[in-house]
Order: C-alpha cells, then sequence, then structure tokens
C-alpha cells in the first residue's frame, strides 16, 4: 500500500482537484456541443471522422499513459523499463507507414474489419474481436480503476475504500464514453494530457532537485543501466526479438489505440497525429516513467509500487497536491472512457449487427454496454490487488492474445488464398501455447525462457500453424505476395467485406 500523504482531509486539495476535473469537462463540452449527431458507428465510434491530428495524437498519448504506467513502471525502480515507451516508437511507425492507409483503404471502424476483407470468412474476426473485449473487460478496464483507485487512497487517506475511488473514476469515465462518444474522449484526452504530462515532468524535476540532480551515488547499477541482464524485466537481447513485436502489435493492431487514428478525417491528418504522438513518446514519456521511481529507490530503497506516491509525497508541495490529485483521476478517466469505447465500438460493429440484429442508434447501444461494462469492470479491480507489480503482470497477461492475434494480421497481410478456418486455428494454437507457458511450463521450471523471448516462438509457430492448417487439413496453397498489399499492387478486397471499399 502506498504512504498516506499530507494533503489527508484538506477540503481545499479536494477542492482543486474537483475545480479542475469539471473544468476539462466544461472545456470538453464546449469543444464537442456543437457537433452533429445521426446516431451512426462513424458517428459515436470514430466521432464523425472528424478529429484533426492534434486531437488524434492527444487520445493516442493518453489512452496509453496511465497510473499503471506510472505507478507501475516507476514501481520496478530502474531506468530500464523506458525501453517499453522508447520502442513504442516503432510500432507507431509501422501504425503511421502501413497500418493507417491499409484502414483507410478498407474502411474500417474496427481493426476486425481489415481481417475479415483478408480472408474468405467472418470466424476469424468474430474471434479476435473477442479477445479483445475480453482483455479490455477483465484486464485492462479494472487495471485501470485499480492503479488509479490505489494512488488516490494514497493521497486523501486510507480511511477512505480503494473501490470507492474505482468506482468514482469509472462513473466519469463512463459518462465521458455514453454521452460524447469518441469524441468526448478525444478532446478530454488531449485536454487532460496537457496537465498529466506538464505536472509529471514538474514531479521528475523536483524529484531530482531532491537528491541534488544525482541519482548515480548510492543506486545500484543494474537499475540505473539500459542493457538489462538475463534475469531482468527485460533482457538485452528481447530489444531485438519479441519487443518490436510486442509494439507493433500494441500500436499498430489494437483497437483502442488504431481508432483514434481511424478517425481522422484523412490518412494525411491521421498519419500527422501519428507523427506527433510517437515524439512525445520518445521525447517526453520516457522520463516521467522512470526517473521518479529511481529517485524514490535512492531516497526510500526497494519499496516497489509504492514508489511513485511516496516520491510525491516528499517532493510536490502542498499547493500543487490537489492538481496532482486531478492529473493521476484525468490519467485513469482518460484511459478508461477511451478502451470503453473501443469496447462498445467492437461489440456493436463485430457481434450485435453480426448475431441480433441493425442497429439503429449506437448512442443507445452504446449506453446500455457501457454500463454492463462498468459493473463488470469494477467488480474485477479486486483481483488485481494481490499483483507484486502492475505493469509486469499486465506485459505477461497480455501475450496471451498478442502474438496469436498479430499473427493473424501476418498471415493475412503477407498470404493470399489463405482460410478463415485456417487463422482462427492459428489464434487458437498461439493462446493454447502461450497459456501452458505462462501457467504451467515456466512456473513448474520446464522451460527457461523469458516471457518476451516466448512471444516470439507463439508468434512464428501460430503464422505456421495457421499455414500449415490451410495447407494439409483444407487443401489450399497460400501465395505469398509480401509487402504488394502495402504498395497497392495487390487487390483490396479478398474475403466478404460488409461495406464497399471507399479511400478514407
Amino acid at each position: 500500500m502506498l504512504d498516506q500523504v499530507s494533503v489527508t482531509g484538506s477540503g481545499v486539495q479536494v477542492a482543486v482537484a474537483v475545480a479542475l476535473t469539471v473544468l476539462v469537462a466544461l472545456a470538453t463540452w464546449l469543444k464537442v456541443r456543437k457537433a452533429k449527431h445521426d446516431g451512426s458507428e462513424q458517428d459515436v465510434y470514430l466521432a464523425g471522422k472528424g478529429l484533426t491530428w492534434v486531437f488524434v495524437a492527444g487520445s493516442i498519448t493518453l489512452t496509453n499513459l496511465s497510473t499503471d504506467q506510472l505507478v507501475g513502471m516507476n514501481g520496478n525502480q530502474m531506468l530500464l523499463l523506458a525501453w517499453w515507451e522508447i520502442a513504442g516508437f516503432v510500432g507507431l511507425m509501422a501504425l503511421a507507414f502501413v497500418f493507417v492507409p491499409l484502414y483507410y483503404r478498407y474502411n474500417c471502424t474496427t481493426v476486425t474489419e481489415l481481417l475479415e476483407r483478408r480472408y474468405d470468412g467472418r470466424q476469424v474476426r468474430t474471434l479476435i474481436s473477442a479477445l479483445f473485449i475480453t482483455g479490455n473487460v477483465l484486464i485492462y478496464l479494472p487495471a485501470a480503476l485499480y492503479s488509479g483507485g490505489l494512488f488516490l487512497q494514497s493521497l486523501f487517506g486510507s480511511s477512505v475504500p480503494l473501490i470507492a475511488f474505482s468506482v468514482g473514476l469509472a462513473l466519469i469515465g463512463a459518462a465521458y464514453t455514453v454521452f460524447g462518444g469518441l469524441r468526448a474522449v478525444a478532446v478530454m484526452d488531449t485536454y487532460s494530457g496537457i496537465g498529466i504530462l506538464g505536472l509529471a515532468l514538474v514531479i521528475v524535476f523536483l524529484a531530482l532537485a531532491a537528491v541534488d540532480f544525482d541519482i548515480v551515488s548510492g543506486v545500484p547499477a543494474d537499475r540505473l543501466s539500459m542493457v538489462g541482464s538475463a534475469d531482468s524485466p527485460i533482457p538485452f537481447h528481447t530489444l531485438f526479438t519479441g519487443m518490436a513485436f510486442i509494439q507493433i502489435f500494441y500500436w499498430s493492431t489494437n483497437q483502442n489505440i488504431t481508432q483514434k487514428a481511424m478517425a481522422a478525417p484523412t490518412v494525411r491528418e491521421a498519419q500527422k497525429g501519428v507523427f506527433a504522438a510517437a515524439a512525445i513518446r520518445i521525447l517526453v514519456v520516457p522520463p516521467i516513467v522512470v526517473i521518479p521511481g529511481v529517485v524514490a529507490y535512492k531516497l526510500f530503497g526497494d519499496i516497489g509500487d509504492a514508489a511513485y506516491g511516496r516520491l510525491v509525497a516528499e517532493v510536490l508541495p502542498t499547493w500543487l497536491s490537489g492538481a496532482f490529485a486531478a492529473m493521476v483521476a484525468a490519467a485513469v478517466i482518460t484511459t478508461f472512457s477511451a478502451v470503453l469505447n473501443s469496447t462498445v465500438a467492437l461489440y456493436s460493429v463485430d457481434f450485435h449487427e453480426r448475431f441480433v440484429g441493425k442497429v439503429q442508434n449506437h448512442w443507445k447501444l452504446g449506453a446500455a454496454l457501457s454500463a454492463i461494462v462498468t459493473v463488470v469492470a469494477i467488480a474485477m479491480v479486486p483481483v488485481f490487488m494481490n499483483a507484486e507489480s502492475i505493469i509486469n503482470l499486465l506485459q505477461q497477461l497480455n501475450g496471451l492474445s498478442s502474438m496469436p492475434i498479430l499473427s493473424a494480421f501476418i498471415a493475412g497481410l503477407l498470404f493470399r488464398n489463405v482460410s478463415a478456418k485456417a487463422a482462427v486455428f492459428g489464434v487458437l494454437w498461439g493462446v493454447a501455447l502461450y497459456g501452458a507457458f505462462s501457467f504451467w511450463w515456466q512456473p513448474q521450471g520446464l522451460v527457461a525462457m523469458h516471457y518476451i523471448d516466448f512471444m516470439v516462438i507463439t508468434l512464428v509457430t501460430s503464422v505456421l500453424a495457421a499455414l500449415s492448417f490451410n495447407r494439409l487439413v483444407l487443401g489450399r496453397r497460400a501465395e505469398w505476395i509480401g509487402l504488394a498489399l502495402f504498395k497497392g499492387d495487390a487487390p483490396v478486397a479478398e474475403g466478404t467485406g460488409r461495406r464497399s471499399e471507399t479511400a478514407g
């Protein structure tokens, strides 16, 4: 548990936090109030294709940055964890140059639509959408609420239950999704991001000043090195194996992120937003997610996920505590609302319209779904209370679906004449393989391999499993097309896409 800080019980600080939260909400409303709505999926889930590059960048950045990064990465108390953010540049470049043109070319609302267009059946789209929804509801949403609730509890006192803070954050985040859709979420992300990133950098400066800008003396070399050992959270060689693929999956094929890029009016506007997000990822995010943790180690020793909260209590002036609480709340709210909107989009477009019926008004359906998902996410919060490290737990759990899902994109985009059934087999193979590794082989000591390395094995064998099933069971020979699709030299559609392909 994080240490309680001096602002406990301070009505002034609470008032400042509430005022800033309301100010962001008001600014968001003033920006989006004149938008015209028709209840279509493009209106609700793609902001009417009206996001400028500024809001694309802001929304991408803040969807990723939450208290699980601020608390979890700093909780490792070593500079090495910055690689998760630095390596994100690779995934964002893949999104900008490879996937954004494809999503616009195929006129997608969800990333899974691209898969349906590349395969001759809908099964793979349904399966992968289900994996995304499950991951969002059971992992991403409750993890954000837990880490945010934990941090706010440290600021305002343990007398208030953690779940109470989590519920408050969830309700505010859900309200943005229900009443404003992606347009409101993106605008709120951007406005909040200015304050979040700015104050986080102030904390970095104050932390360094607290140790006279010397984080070297008294800190073990392994906590300052950017070259991870074999038993570290990120062994150095994994930067050249699984790390790149993890980043490509997260930034390029993950609905929670790519949905924001798909909401711009043109490919060029979307790419400008992605480039801006990449610049923030390289220049701003790395120091705020690792330096405070290392300084906390020097001041307090190895205190894990309590590092960020205790350091803030030590270095932040009391008069800024309310603003900091608002920052923490905004970071959670932005992530929660963005992931919730993506979850609702996946269900509405990929499941409801397929298995229930045509959606006449996505606002009404989205409101009902948001309420259900929010309740489930809140109920899952206690599950995360026993995690030793939030960020390491999240990364390991991500492997269950990330590489299997990426394998379906690779097989579908680099080959022609691959059946949807074969892609489904490859995905299921990957989920089963990585699950066996994580919950059986590795705990029993049967496989002594870092989980990032095993992600590569999962990815490669999943692609091979799909191609083998396609040939040996279905009697179809996959045709290698390489990069032809990305160059515009391959047919736009092979599968059973439900809409005509129009340029974005």
